[in-house]
């Protein structure tokens, strides 16, 4: 006689309802308490960058507003994208509706799109700091990097919109019971998305980073060879240097956790949610989020000056805005 007792359904009393995977209570407790303290690690980390850009008026330069525009995007990953995916995956079963099934899908591939428009914003951002630093502050303006942010952010939604037109009108077009949100984007549109959102963007960043470290090593050099003035000469300073330094890590970083992602294009597979490793994937790219405020505290010493600042709530005092954190 078989006493193998059938997993719970997700929704009881409709039809065609999928099954909860049931897993056993100490490992869900773990996932849980694992990924609480990531996603709240993930926000208050971006949290603090936001604020410190935001507050403190030498910080607000056009460098720093591009790293803004990262860490409001790795901010909304930690507070909603983050908790989502990982109630997918424990609870097995989608609890929040068709709507939200599209809506998140939407948001997540933005998100990912505007990330990369952004890191190619500082990849010119640094370019033109290093190579032509001279006409850097004239053509590199604060109102035109604002600008520069916020037509990335709109060309990313519009692109995605278009990428996900399908799944938006029909989410639940591959979903094999009620419960479930699957996404599925085609190996030809994989393919196209690759090129247009990866492959050409990261192709401008290596190019550019290779041509800023090569000014760079050679301006050193200059500087070395000939007895004047750092001042008065046409080199880059050393803190020009140091930032592109930094946002290159930051780059490289971002370049090896996305990459996984474009494994199933690069494979002939159709991108699916329902994959069996496509939730590893996921998380390796959406760690991102948490690693970029932690480079910004190993080689940014005004972002660990502005934290202190914050965190003893230094920055309630009257004038604080006109610190000098530089």
């Amino acid at each position: 006689m078989d006493n193998t007792v059938a997993p719970p359904l997700c929704f009881h009393g409709v039809n065609l309802s999928c099954r909860r995977q049931l897993r056993p209570h100490s490992e869900i407790s773990l996932l849980y308490t694992l990924l609480s303290c990531i996603s709240l690690l993930t926000v208050t980390l971006n949290l603090l960058v936001i604020i410190s850009i935001s507050h403190f008026r030498q910080l607000h330069t056009p460098t720093n507003a591009l790293l803004l525009s990262m860490a409001v995007s790795d901010l909304v990953v930690g507070l909603l994208v983050m908790p989502i995916e990982g109630l997918r995956y424990m609870e097995t079963c989608w609890l929040l509706g068709r709507l939200m099934c599209a809506l998140m899908s939407l948001l997540s591939y933005s998100l990912l799109s505007g990330s990369l428009g952004n890191m190619v914003l500082i990849s010119i951002d640094r370019y033109m700091a290093i190579c032509d630093p001279l006409l850097y502050s004239s053509k590199i303006t604060l109102n035109r990097v604002k600008t520069s942010i916020c037509l990335c952010w709109a060309c990313s939604v519009l692109y995605n919109g278009l990428i996900l037109k399908d799944h938006i009108t029909w989410p639940n077009r591959f979903s094999s019971c009620h419960g479930e949100c699957v996404v599925v984007i085609s190996h030809i549109s994989g393919i196209f998305d690759l090129l247009i959102s990866f492959v050409g963007p990261c192709t401008i960043m290596v190019v550019l980073y290779v041509r800023v470290f090569v000014v760079a090593i050679s301006q050193v050099r200059a500087m070395r060879r000939v007895a004047v003035a750092v001042s008065a000469a046409p080199a880059v300073k050393r803190s020009e240097r140091k930032a592109a330094t930094t946002l290159g890590v930051v780059i490289a970083v971002f370049l090896m956790c996305f990459c996984p992602y474009y494994y199933p294009a690069l494979a002939g597979e159709n991108t699916s949610t329902s994959l069996s490793y496509f939730a590893a994937l996921t998380w390796v790219m959406l760690l991102n989020s948490c690693m970029n405020p932690l480079i910004y505290a190993l080689f940014y010493p005004w972002f660990r000056k502005a934290v202190k600042l914050i965190v003893t709530l230094r920055i309630l005092h009257a004038h604080s805005r006109n610190t000098k954190i530089l």
